[in-house]
């Protein structure tokens, strides 16, 4: 049997019981209150290290993770997940960013006083039309949005009313810091943040699904000086509008593309379809004697004809009632060198029969002419043929007439002409230096080298004389054609045209100005042709991009041509009447 000892302290000779059992009584609270302290204290530190672990943990989620995060996906990740990509020209400045909002919408059903609360919300945001604000909430919607986009203030106001009902959807805006500058490209959004025009519909999914921003070909100052003086060119001629590219002949790569007029995307109330319309990829136009680039390319390529060859330009060409006749008769047989150099319509025609029909489609198919040009717009234009193409097609079309195209078939087209022989789609992607170009033989080197002498020739001696900047080569062609209209021809409307390439003698830049019923003022005598027009707006460009752009004028400029005071006399002629067809072509 186990003995039971007392936990009381023995009672010395001498010593109270009473004393005893006090000390006994305060061993014990003494041993309570150290027990309960280190209690205390073991709780408090188990506390410490749990809140440690945790700050450790909101440390590593935030800063560390949330670093990779925005390092895998782009600058706004840890901050905002933003549906769309930023869009940003070939240098990185940006043309289209997203930017966090806020819209108001409202449960009709539950709110009490919708009268009272109708004027309540029109006070706080007065560009509401209170009638409209009424009608929608006193409709039988369950759902109706009220404002998009508030201010952080417009927001706490309407919060700050405390009306049942009322909600806010967090959104995104999309924002477009260049305005219209670069409007018919980089396109717009709706109100639910979706692609409707430009590069924002074609790339809708990739503009979701990206972090990283989309590259554009474009370069904002370049942008600028082209949209400046086509700006200017339309307030000096009382133009109905103008448009204008420029692009690189050795990518393809659009480093411009102006179409006026044009639109604010940040406001799309503003956005008229006439100012939306495309004029440089959408529209189709008959271009008249830039053309003829075309026609003497394919009569040199084909080989039935040279340079040197002559063809006989004293009479006028009669097809059954038609008459193809020249703005500024030579009456002397001509090269194939002056029937570009003076525009003659009677030699460009020649020049087509001899080539023959099936070698013209041939020709004009392999530089793109006869199909949808290429580029990722999705306002894109489709070219207008003959049909059935007959003799006299061919004819007026070796001139620019009888058959339309857009502005970028123009640019491609020429583009192929002076770079060596080789077509490049167009594109408003900038590419990677070590991207591949697409690109597709369709003239010879010799071909090209012929023509980009011929263009230099239209500049230093021609109707181009008005482009040509001193150390620049500047080789181009004009055209001034009539726009067609009910019951034919309209001899007063004019669309003017320059395109050129510079320098000639390594070609980098093709530029294209086209000017749209322009009116004669004093500075031109009275005359709108494209060699008053078109042309002298391309020159002050090229004056501006090329040192802009990297290209140093030749140390030894060529002289100033000397084909002015004959110019001058040429500008005096007055447009050739025609019967039967109206030939639309002065220059």
């Amino acid at each position: 049997m186990m003995r039971l000892f007392s936990r009381r302290p023995p009672v010395y000779p001498g010593e109270d019981v009473a004393d005893a059992d006090t000390l006994h009584l305060d061993g014990q609270r003494k041993r309570a209150i150290e027990t309960g302290r280190t209690r205390l204290i073991v709780t408090g530190a188990m506390f410490t290290l749990a809140f440690a672990v945790i700050a450790g943990r909101m440390v590593d989620v935030t800063m560390v993770k949330g670093a990779n995060v925005q390092h895998a996906r782009g600058p706004k990740a840890l901050e905002l997940a933003i549906e769309r990509a930023d869009l940003v020209d070939r240098n990185g400045v940006l043309l289209a960013t997203s930017l966090p909002s806020v819209s108001l919408y409202a449960h009709p059903h539950e709110i009490v006083d919708r009268a009272e609360a109708s004027q309540k919300i029109a006070k706080v945001l007065p560009d509401l039309n209170l009638a409209d604000l009424q009608a929608k909430l006193q409709g039988d919607r369950a759902f109706v949005y009220l404002r998009r986009n508030l201010t952080p203030r417009q927001e706490y106001e309407v919060n700050a009313l405390g009306i049942p009902g009322l909600y806010f959807e967090k959104g995104e805006k999309r924002i477009y810091p260049q305005s219209e500058l670069m409007a018919h490209v980089v396109g717009l959004t709706d109100l639910d943040n979706k692609g409707i025009a430009g590069v924002e519909k074609t790339f809708e999914k990739e503009l979701k699904a990206r972090r990283e921003p989309l590259r554009l070909s474009l370069d904002v100052r370049v942008q600028t000086i082209l949209h400046t003086e086509l700006a200017r060119t339309m307030a000096d001629f009382h133009a109905l509008g103008a448009t204008g590219m420029i692009m690189d002949v050795r990518t393809g790569e659009l480093i411009a593309m102006v179409s006026l007029p044009d639109f604010n995307p940040n406001n799309l109330a503003s956005a008229t379809p006439e100012a939306m319309f495309n004029r440089a990829t959408l529209g189709v136009y008959e271009m008249g004697s830039t053309f003829k680039l075309f026609n003497t390319a394919a009569a040199l390529d084909s080989g039935v004809a040279t340079v040197n060859s002559v063809y006989d330009v004293t009479h006028p060409i009669h097809v059954a009632r038609f008459e193809i006749t020249d703005y500024h008769p030579e009456n002397h047989p001509m090269t194939v060198a002056e029937i570009l150099k003076e525009s003659s319509n009677i030699g460009s025609a020649k020049m087509a029969l001899d080539l023959g029909i099936d070698r013209q489609k041939a020709f004009l198919t392999r530089m793109g002419l006869l199909r949808p040009a290429a580029v990722e717009l999705p306002e894109v234009g489709s070219p207008l043929v003959p049909n059935p193409w007959r003799e006299i097609n061919s004819m007026t079309i070796a001139y620019g007439h009888g058959m339309a195209v857009t502005p970028l078939h123009m640019m491609t087209g020429v583009s192929a002409l002076v770079n060596g022989g080789d077509f490049h789609p167009a594109t408003i992607l900038k590419r990677d230096d070590a991207e591949p170009v697409p690109s597709q033989r369709v003239i010879k080197a010799e071909t090209s080298k012929t023509m980009r002498q011929l263009m230099r020739l239209v500049v230093s001696e021609g109707t181009g004389e008005k482009a040509d900047v001193p150390g620049y080569e500047v080789g181009g062609k004009t055209g001034t054609a009539e726009k067609n209209g009910a019951g034919g021809y309209r001899h007063k409307s004019l669309l003017s045209s320059f395109i050129a390439t510079f320098p000639v003698s390594d070609p980098r830049y093709v530029i294209l100005a086209m000017i749209d019923e322009p009116q004669g003022n004093k500075q031109s005598f009275g005359f709108a042709t494209a060699g008053w027009t078109a042309a002298p707006a391309v020159g002050r460009v090229i004056a501006q991009i090329g040192p802009l752009l990297g290209i140093s004028p030749l140390s030894s400029p060529e002289p100033v041509n000397k084909a002015k005071q004959r110019m001058a006399q040429n500008a005096s002629l007055k447009t050739t009447q025609h019967k039967g067809i109206a030939l639309a072509e002065t220059e």
